[in-house]
């Protein structure tokens, strides 16, 4: 297991940051998505929206307080081109689950992050995964900070 970005994204991960930062469309969001099971990187990457990789063998985390995290424009910043690296990163905050797991426990594998064009929606059918990443994580009431990579979740080069 690694991380990687999901075929449907590959080349996009930055337009699809641009537009959440830039409110457009309106409601648009990022949403991290918490594995608990995760099929191989190769099966993984195939999946085209949320509900389908749901409904294959990845279960998403269940341990007490988690919730997927919204992101938008207020929230995450376009992608600038970094002309001294030739290279333009995504990033996102760090993200914080408060007292995640103790009564409900699990042990995580992945963490996603995901396009939602329109948060009003409500289906995972609409959410787009972009990327995975290793979380090899086991709760157990403390604190849950996700900090992807310094650097950013994505770098275009």
């Amino acid at each position: 297991m690694a991380d990687g970005v999901f075929n449907i994204a590959k080349g996009r991960v930055n337009e699809y940051q641009s537009r959440v930062a830039n409110n457009d469309p309106a409601n648009s969001a990022l949403i991290t998505v918490i594995l608990k099971v995760a099929e191989a990187d190769a099966t993984l990457e195939d999946y085209d929206d949320l509900a389908a990789l749901l409904a294959g063998s990845n279960t998403e985390a269940d341990f007490t307080n988690y919730v997927r995290s919204v992101l938008t424009d207020a929230d995450v910043s376009a992608p600038v081109p970094d002309d001294t690296n030739n290279w333009q990163a995504a990033d996102i905050p760090d993200q914080t689950i408060v007292a995640a797991g103790g009564a409900s426990n699990n042990t995580l594998v992945k963490y996603l992050i995901c396009y939602d064009s329109d948060t009003t929606g409500g289906t995972d059918s609409n959410i787009i995964p972009l990327t995975h990443h290793d979380f090899p994580v086991t709760t157990d009431g403390s604190n849950l900070v996700a900090q992807i990579n310094a650097d950013g979740y994505y770098k275009a080069s």
